[in-house]
C-alpha cells in the first residue's frame, strides 16, 4: 500500500488531464448529491408513491396536458397544467400540512413544480422520477378520462 502512495505523485504527474477529469467528476457528484438534499422535496420510485399513496393519502397532482391526463393517470390525481400550476392557490392553502405528490409525464417539469410548493411553505413534498412512464412502465394501473379527477 505504502508503494502505491509513494508512486501516486509520479502517477499523477504522467496522467495529469486524468487527475483533473477525475477530481471534476467527482466534484460535480458530490455537489449533485448535496443539492438533493437540501432541495426539500424527495423523489420517489413507482414503488415508493404507491406505498405513499397507501400510506399517507396525499394530494396527487398531475401536470399533464388535459389530453394527456384523459387518456391515462394515476387514479385519484387532479389535473393541473403547469402553466395554471399556483401553490399560492386558495384551493391548495389548506393541504398545505399535507403530503403532495407531483408528477407529469416523463417527470422533467414536475420537479420545477415540486420546488415551487416548497418555496410556496409546503411540508412534505414529493416527485414521481419519471413521471407517468416510469408508473406504467412498473406496470402499475392507470385510470382513464375524468373519472378519476
Amino acid at each position: 500500500m505504502s508503494d502505491i502512495l509513494h508512486r501516486l505523485p509520479e502517477f499523477l504527474g504522467h496522467h495529469l488531464i486524468l487527475a483533473v477529469l477525475l477530481a471534476g467528476v467527482l466534484a460535480a457528484l458530490i455537489g449533485n448529491e448535496i443539492s438533493q438534499l437540501f432541495r426539500g422535496y424527495r423523489e420517489l420510485t413507482p414503488a415508493a408513491l404507491t406505498h405513499l399513496i397507501n400510506r399517507d393519502n396525499p394530494l396527487l397532482v398531475d401536470l399533464s396536458a388535459a389530453p394527456d391526463f384523459d387518456k391515462a393517470h394515476i387514479a385519484g390525481a387532479r389535473n393541473v397544467q403547469m402553466s395554471q400550476f399556483d401553490p399560492e392557490n386558495k384551493d391548495l392553502a389548506p393541504v398545505k400540512d399535507r403530503p403532495v405528490a407531483v408528477y407529469c409525464r416523463a417527470g422533467t417539469t414536475s420537479s420545477q413544480a415540486a420546488a415551487k410548493l416548497v418555496k410556496a411553505g409546503f411540508k412534505q413534498v414529493y416527485w414521481l422520477g419519471g413521471g407517468l412512464a416510469a408508473w406504467r412502465e412498473a406496470n402499475l394501473p392507470v385510470a382513464k378520462g375524468r373519472s378519476g379527477a
